[in-house]
């Protein structure tokens, strides 16, 4: 079997790839050594992952995720390899594939064997293989391995020789090859002329997409977000994958943006829930309304709810998790965690969708219409340690906003969960690789 770049690429389209990701592979990237996908976390805004686990019973502390990957066989069909996991290693930092032939008879063992000792030249040094990868909208991962030599290749390392071929976000050794011969138009290019389209409404009424593709009118405050994404065709669900062809789409009013609304995994709160929380550290309004809000930056006491936000395990000098069992924890004035997020929680939920963000500018009338204009702020290429060291000098805050309100009549209540991690647009560049604006 020797297909040209052209035959995968028809293959990884029939099978209903989103796009085709590839590393040219050195001497340690082997059975033994893991694949090595890059410095940092990059490489989760590249892959799709499964839930993110802590290990400490290991040489090197570490954190795994499972993937969804398989192996293109001799015969043309693509067998699981069920082992195949993510391995992410906080100390360097740096992401590895790993277990990717265990229980794989398909997998390509005969080119994924360590080089002997007397026989290696370096390893960093590339020996010809190269790693395919195509990932699908549903999460999956279809693989192949061009060996030395090979038609697929060498048509790849020319471009790459040649610097046809785009990198990959941040990590800086996977590459991006085109779904089709000719160059297809990116997410970013297809998002910014909607956004165009959506910008030349002008006022447009609040509505919201429901999950069975019904356009219906929507009143509330957050209409805003709503209304934009029922412009670009996007339904409400609870998916962390990004909303629009990779990209993660945030409407915004004013200069804080909400980056992420995980909700605490531990301490009192993830215990014992979000009103239990409330009705413990929150205050109560005459109305009979609960609230728990406040701007709370690390190091700081907040003056009103008196918490202390802090980043436990967390090294801001060389910006690296130092523990694996840290995580951003608030204490209340006893020295108690209050609330809690352990980091495989935060990692899963910044690497899904904040690989492509575009922030987009609104304004709302007295008739609760919006209209979406410019400049549209595109971040691209981000990590985890990039997210905790804006925490760790307070460009991230954490802006919460849950609360209890008495349902009348009933004697019961409605609770609220809002965790909120926020920042300002002038913070926002520090947050990726790349930033621009555009005006629409």
């Amino acid at each position: 079997m020797n297909p040209t770049l052209g035959d995968l690429q028809k293959i990884f389209i029939t099978l209903g790839a989103s796009k085709i990701l590839l590393k040219p592979l050195a001497e340690n990237d082997n059975s033994k050594q893991q694949i090595y996908l890059g410095g940092g976390f990059g490489a989760l805004n590249e892959l799709p992952f499964g839930a993110i686990t802590t290990h400490t019973d290991c040489k090197i502390p570490n954190f795994k995720a499972k993937v969804d990957f398989s192996w293109l066989s001799a015969n043309g069909k693509f067998v699981p390899a069920p082992h195949a996991q993510l391995i992410l290693y906080p100390s360097y930092p740096e992401v590895r594939l790993s277990g990717f032939l265990f229980g794989c008879a398909a997998g390509p063992s005969r080119w994924m064997q360590p080089i002997p000792r007397d026989q290696r030249k370096g390893k960093d040094i590339l020996d010809g293989r190269v790693l395919f990868m195509a990932v699908t909208p549903a999460g999956k991962i279809y693989a192949y391995l061009a060996p030395p030599q090979s038609t697929a290749s060498c048509e790849v390392l020319k471009r790459i020789n040649s610097g046809k071929l785009a990198i990959a976000g941040d990590a800086g050794v996977l590459y991006f090859i085109p779904l089709t011969g000719i160059a297809n138009t990116t997410g970013r290019d297809a998002l910014l002329t909607q956004l165009l389209v959506i910008h030349s409404k002008h006022w447009i009424p609040g509505n919201r997409l429901q999950a069975d593709g019904q356009v219906v009118p929507y009143r509330a405050s957050n209409g805003g977000g709503y209304t934009l994404e029922a412009e670009l065709g996007i339904r409400p669900n609870g998916n962390a994958a990004p909303d629009f062809q990779g990209w993660e789409v945030k409407a915004s009013a004013d200069a804080r943006i909400t980056l992420m609304t995980p909700e605490p995994d531990s301490g009192h709160y993830g215990t014992h829930g979000v009103e239990s929380f409330i009705r413990k550290y929150g205050y109560e309004r005459p109305d009979g309304t609960w609230y728990f809000t406040g701007l709370h930056r690390v190091g700081e006491r907040q003056k009103k709810t008196r918490q202390l936000l802090t980043l436990k395990g967390f090294d801001p000098v060389t910006e690296k998790i130092t523990d694996i069992n840290g995580g951003i924890v608030l204490f209340d004035q006893d020295g108690s965690p209050s609330a809690g997020w352990t980091y495989p929680r935060l990692i899963e939920h910044w690497g899904r969708k904040h690989a492509n963000a575009a922030y987009v500018p609104y304004q709302k009338n007295v008739d609760n219409q919006y209209w979406f204009h410019g400049p549209v702020l595109l971040g691209t290429g981000t990590s985890f340690d990039k997210f905790l060291s804006a925490m760790h000098i307070g460009e991230v805050f954490y802006d919460p906003a849950p609360k209890i309100s008495p349902v009348m009549g009933s004697g019961g209540s409605r609770v609220k969960a809002r965790s909120q991690f926020r920042t300002t647009k002038k913070s926002l560049p520090s947050l990726y690789d790349s930033f621009e604006s555009i005006d629409l």
